[in-house]
């Protein structure tokens, strides 16, 4: 009896031949990454969007390693320098798609700086970042997002920083587009990266997602099930929330949704001679 295998419709943006994945059991990525995929697909299905134009950039830790996994040209680079990087392709060609994947650690972390300056420059890029409150590949530390009092392999009395609202920050700048999903929401993901694909300029989505080998260890939400389950019942949408709801709070709820929308001259523009 012949071998049956089958196959997947977005096996044609994977390089399958990487997969299985280093990925825990439960971790939110691969939702991520597929809503993206989604979404990328419905643009080259419409023609707005060439799959060899599409360039992807990923610095260290799981999210970033996303950049990995994708059958497209991609880069993995140096620890919080995915945003230069990025910067660097779309300059040297700036008829490229150029989509940078990270977690809070390498984007907001360790390559907070450059996710200013991308911001404020409104430089045309899609950057997704995960946020799952902790540096998990590198052993738990605290992340600049890490939730007040919580305890880290870091922090083992419980953290005493409070944490950055990112999606404040960057809206704070000349983005054109910020806006959050989760996880939980993955039609939501795909919505906003579908429409960050057809916008120019700094386009920013914050994914929260689930983590319970590492941080819903910290939290006492280890079993994936009930981590996912748990963030879900937290999640609050709304289509055009304040920057006043964008601050995470575990117990209050977490709001996704658009927060900027703009449409500002990006960066390449400038660089034409244009501002219109």
């Amino acid at each position: 009896m012949a071998l049956t295998i089958k196959t997947h419709p977005l096996d044609r943006h994977l390089r399958t031949d990487r997969i299985p994945t280093l990925y825990c059991p439960g971790c939110g990525l691969g939702i991520g990454l597929g809503a993206m995929l989604r979404g990328l697909q419905k643009r080259i299905d419409e023609g707005s969007i060439s799959p060899d134009s599409v360039v992807w950039v990923g610095g260290i830790g799981c999210s970033a390693r996303l950049s990995f996994y994708v059958n497209y040209d991609s880069a993995h680079v140096l620890h919080g320098r995915a945003i230069p990087f990025a910067v660097g392709v779309k300059l040297a060609n700036p008829e490229l798609t150029v989509i940078v994947v990270g977690g809070d650690g390498d984007i907001a972390g360790i390559g907070g700086n450059h996710l200013l300056h991308a911001a404020r420059r409104n430089i045309d890029i899609i950057t997704v970042m995960f946020t799952n409150f902790v540096y998990a590949m590198t052993g738990g530390q605290v992340a600049p997002t890490t939730p007040l009092g919580v305890r880290t392999t870091t922090t083992p009395h419980g953290n005493p920083e409070p944490p950055l609202d990112v999606v404040k920050v960057v809206s704070s700048l000349n983005a054109n587009y910020v806006a959050r999903a989760s996880i939980t929401t993955p039609h939501y993901i795909e919505q906003y990266f579908y429409k960050a694909l057809g916008m120019r300029g700094f386009r920013f989505i914050e994914v929260v997602s689930t983590c319970p080998e590492v941080y819903g260890r910290h939290i006492g939400l280890r079993d994936p099930v009930e981590m996912y389950n748990e963030l879900k019942k937290r999640v609050i949408y709304k289509p055009r929330p304040t920057l006043e709801e964008a601050a995470i709070n575990w117990e209050k709820g977490i709001v996704i949704g658009e927060y900027i929308v703009r449409d500002n001259p990006g960066f390449i523009d400038f660089l034409r001679g244009g501002n219109k």
